[in-house]
């Protein structure tokens, strides 16, 4: 009798500590949409979260978590270990730790390297060898880092997560579905890199550094002495630090040399020889070894037939693309929008346009002004003035 009650008061207590947690990030959301738009603004005791932050050991994710510890949110490190070579590795953790050690917070590191080679390396060098030009960005955040870090802070039971990303979200309206912004640094902006995030993940995220610019980061990180508030700029892919692709997937196909197979122009005449397609990419100038009053861009590649289409700058232009798998960040879109604009790569300007709604799955883009050099295999992110719409991947251009 003594151990039913005493089981009942233990499920009473949790069931009432469960609610105030439930109080406490607002059933109706309001601290929860407090925290969205503004994550660095201080908070009391009680409204305090337990925030798990993705750690890479760069200035961006330590001075998000900084933001967080400094308004009164318990912190917690995340740091994530990927396929890279020993001595990157070594120095990705030591250089998180020195952050967690500097900002009193604890750190985890997790170990993707298994299922980053199975999700995303693999795939990687087989689109390479089929002729296209994978984004592997923009496929591993919502596959693998953001999927990874959701399920952690689930079953660590964390309020939030958050990361260093230059982006800003949104929910505009009780119960309404979250939606993702530009970051107010244009330059700096990485809404591209996200924009097949789900609703799931999207729920659960905060992003610090939004509302602030990339020299605004630098200059608190160094006011508050973070370690790494003078390390340099990232553009790498972090699974190849030296960014030589080509090196990276000869390495990993165990057949040497690749097959070569013609350069062939628009007229169809062979003018040189190329030495494996996976080389080469859209709009791509140098290499190409061809001798020619005016410079050759690489226009298409054709797998099947192992040819390398080459043209002139003016040939490199698109006035529409298709693009598949299209993923949109609210669960639905209309089929119009007064002001939209696409997004082809990460550094190309949005440029406007019309979108043509396919199927579910597909659509069609129309600009205003012809592109240069859309690639099949890259990304097209769609916008609404700056907020996200969505984004699919790039089969065909016309």
């Amino acid at each position: 009798m003594f151990g039913q009650c005493f089981i009942f008061v233990y499920l009473g207590l949790r069931s009432i500590l469960m609610l105030c947690e439930q109080a406490k990030i607002g059933e109706d959301g309001v601290l929860a949409e407090s925290l969205l738009r503004y994550p660095s603004k201080p908070v009391n005791k009680r409204q305090s979260l337990k925030i798990l932050v993705a750690l890479s050991g760069g200035v961006d994710s330590a001075l998000a978590a900084a933001l967080l510890k400094a308004a009164g949110h318990r912190v917690h490190g995340l740091h994530f270990v990927l396929p890279s070579p020993e001595s990157v590795t070594h120095q990705r953790i030591s250089e998180a730790r020195e952050i967690a050690e500097h900002l009193k917070i604890p750190l985890e590191i997790l170990d993707l390297k298994a299922i980053f080679e199975r999700e995303l390396i693999t795939p990687f060098v087989d689109t390479y060898l089929n002729g296209l030009t994978p984004n592997p960005c923009v496929r591993c955040n919502p596959l693998i880092k953001f999927e990874q870090m959701y399920r952690h802070a689930v079953k660590h039971q964390f309020h939030f997560m958050a990361t260093g990303h230059y982006v800003r979200v949104k929910r505009i309206g009780k119960n309404k579905p979250i939606s993702l912004w530009r970051g107010k640094d244009r330059q700096k902006d990485q809404s591209y890199f996200l924009h097949r995030l789900n609703q799931q993940q999207l729920s659960k995220t905060i992003f610090p550094l939004g509302h602030i610019t990339k020299a605004e980061t630098r200059n608190r990180a160094r006011q508050l002495g973070i370690p790494s508030h003078s390390s340099r700029e990232s553009q790498e892919i972090c699974f190849i630090p030296d960014m030589d692709y080509r090196h990276f997937i000869e390495s990993r196909i165990k057949r040497s040399p690749f097959k070569k197979g013609p350069i062939i122009n628009l007229q169809g005449d062979r003018v040189g020889e190329h030495e494996g397609i996976h080389r080469y990419t859209i709009g791509q100038r140098h290499g190409l070894g061809i001798a020619s009053s005016r410079p050759y861009y690489v226009k298409a590649l054709e797998a099947e037939g192992n040819r390398v289409i080459v043209g002139r700058q003016e040939d490199l232009f698109s006035k529409a693309i298709f693009a598949t798998d299209f993923h949109w960040i609210s669960p639905f879109e209309p089929t119009e929008h007064k002001t939209i604009s696409a997004q082809i790569r990460y550094r190309h300007k949005s440029a406007p346009g019309r979108l043509e709604i396919r199927s579910s799955r597909d659509v069609r883009f129309i600009f205003d002004q012809p592109q240069m050099a859309v690639t099949p295999g890259q990304a097209l992110a769609c916008y609404d003035g700056d907020r996200v719409l969505g984004g699919g991947w790039i089969v065909q251009d016309i």
